[in-house]
């Protein structure tokens, strides 16, 4: 069996139906909860200063980084690139426990997202060249290594003026301990959900943010110290993800940019500090999980560039009227700090809250591409992800199922594998250039919850959606580790909906729990074509008055 079979095999074996779930414990191991916060005992710590004042961009400028301008890099802007990406929201509490929540969402709330930063010498701030891990909980940067200007100058010598790296990795155990072989996916969703955040905290601070497509998965290991694997409990190791570059202006970078191996290998060799702390005393052995993450290995730094990034500079329309109406007039109004930092996941809704459809279009706007250009330029892809949709409770638009189809190239391939009474029909008043499209007329309600497990959630909102992705032709054209960054562009999609169903007042919970073939069945996908990886609902929240809130520092 090759990769790519072994990949398609843990995808259905990691399928929920109404008659079987993914293998899991099937009971909560409480003794062996994982700690929520990666620290690396020993390493040097350096505080980072609390932003003052929330920033100034309003929240519709988030989607446009061309309008905003840059700021100059230091300690205390690479503070709010964090604050507003990965950092705490708020703790809360209730009969004498309390937990943290986070300002970049997470399956279950349990973050098996880490990040690292690579930069360059802070003389104000006493900070070297070198690699550091981020500590939300402390809002501080952990010393892993330091490395010495010629190193550094070496390392960004053919990125532009400024540039730094910011690295993500998962913690799959953290989410194995609840959601057992299923838990893999979701630490995918997260690390899309972490990567959007920063793309869109980078553009708060007038900076681009790209993913770079050329670095190997053991490259990045390397530049993160995630391969000392001496320095980390085995069942705990980090699997990197992810590398972006960030740059203090809006030009452009060659797509094929990379590391030499000399220069890896030289910073890998020299000294690092810490030494991971344990998360859990005992661990179960999810093996299926250490086989398919072996499979996604990106073990080279080839890609095929030209074919992927066909999408990557993309002309964008501004669909979104300023006088809507009074809540789209209240969203323009939104400071971008408030909103990323108010971010919640509701945990129930309560059927009746209702929006426009003008609001429902300006929503889906937002994870169009060729409508609003951030966060998806942060990646050199086309959209794979497309939303099959429930609509319940928009006004003056008919209950129903319909799709967003996020590269309107790809409209007759979805067309030809879904059922062919479906209407493909465009809805009263919809924008020109939102490719959302009508199916099928009825109430959706019941259906959309039985399909999320059973989930009253996903019907008692506004709408939901299953993220019905490009599936096996990428990963057979491009590699098994496209498993994993179509799984990413979903969790962008995740965190988008999130920032926008607080702007328009309402709320969104991501939904990995789902029968993952009757969903297919619904809209008529009968083979590996098209898959649906994630699912999400936007509503009017029902809150917890029981529970107290506090500050997140």
């Amino acid at each position: 069996m090759n990769e790519a079979e072994l990949v398609f095999a843990y995808h259905e074996r990691s399928k929920h139906d109404y008659y079987r779930s993914a293998p899991s414990l099937g009971y909560l191991d409480w003794d062996n909860q994982p700690d929520p916060f990666r620290r690396f005992i020993n390493a040097p710590l350096h505080k980072l200063t609390l932003p003052e004042e929330q920033s100034s961009i309003t929240y519709p400028q988030l989607y446009f980084p061309a309008n905003v301008p840059s700021r100059e890099v230091s300690l205390d802007s690479i503070s709010e690139l964090f604050f507003y990406s990965l950092s705490l929201s708020s703790w809360k509490g209730y009969e004498g426990t309390r937990w943290a929540l986070r300002v970049n969402p997470s399956s279950g709330n349990l973050h098996p997202t880490e990040a690292y930063l690579v930069i360059g010498p802070n003389h104000a701030h006493h900070l070297l060249s070198g690699t550091y891990h981020y500590a939300p909980k402390e809002h501080a940067l952990e010393c892993r290594t330091e490395f010495s200007q010629d190193t550094w100058s070496q390392l960004v010598m053919k990125f532009p003026k400024g540039s730094f790296f910011v690295g993500l990795s998962s913690i799959h155990w953290r989410e194995a301990w609840k959601y057992g072989e299923r838990a893999f996916r979701y630490c995918q969703h997260d690390v899309g959900h972490a990567l959007a955040a920063l793309r869109l905290s980078a553009t708060m601070l007038g900076w681009n943010c790209h993913r770079l497509e050329c670095v190997s998965d053991p490259e990045i290991a390397q530049l993160l110290g995630l391969n000392r694997h001496d320095e980390f409990v085995q069942e705990e190791y980090e699997n990197p993800d992810l590398l972006v570059v960030i740059t203090p202006t809006h030009q452009s970078i060659q797509l094929d940019l990379s590391f030499s191996t000399e220069m890896l290998q030289s910073i890998a060799a020299g000294t690092w500090f810490g030494k991971a702390n344990r998360l859990s005393e005992d661990h179960y052995p999810w093996e299926a999980i250490e086989a398919v993450s072996q499979s996604c290995h990106k073990q080279s730094n080839d890609e095929n560039l030209d074919e992927i990034s066909k999408c990557f500079k993309r002309p964008c329309v501004d669909i979104t009227s300023p006088t809507d109406n009074d809540k789209a007039e209240g969203v323009a109004k939104h400071s971008a700090g408030s909103i990323i930092r108010q971010r919640r996941s509701a945990v129930s809704m309560d059927g009746s809250t209702s929006i426009s459809k003008l609001q429902f279009y300006d929503i889906l706007s937002r994870l169009v591409p060729s409508i609003s250009p951030s966060p998806w330029d942060c990646t050199a892809q086309p959209a794979f992800v497309h939303l099959g949709l429930f609509v319940h409770r928009v006004e003056s638009v008919p209950s129903g199922l319909y799709m967003l189809v996020r590269n309107p190239e790809k409209k007759s391939l979805l067309q030809s594998c879904t059922h062919a009474h479906f209407r493909w029909s465009r809805p009263v008043d919809c924008p020109e250039a939102l490719p959302l499209f009508f199916l099928e007329e009825g109430d959706v309600e019941g259906l959309a919850s039985s399909l999320s497990c059973g989930q009253d959630i996903a019907g008692s909102g506004v709408f939901s959606c299953g993220m019905l992705t490009e599936f096996e032709t990428p990963i057979h054209q491009y590699g098994p580790h496209w498993y994993r960054r179509l799984f990413w562009e979903t969790g962008m999609v995740g965190q988008v909906l999130y920032l926008e169903a607080e702007a328009q007042g309402i709320r969104g919970t991501g939904i990995g729990c789902f029968f993952d073939n009757p969903v297919h069945e619904t809209f008529g996908l009968k083979d590996r074509t098209f898959q649906s990886l994630y699912h999400f609902t936007i509503g009017g929240p029902v809150d917890d008055n029981r529970l107290m809130t506090l500050p997140a520092y």
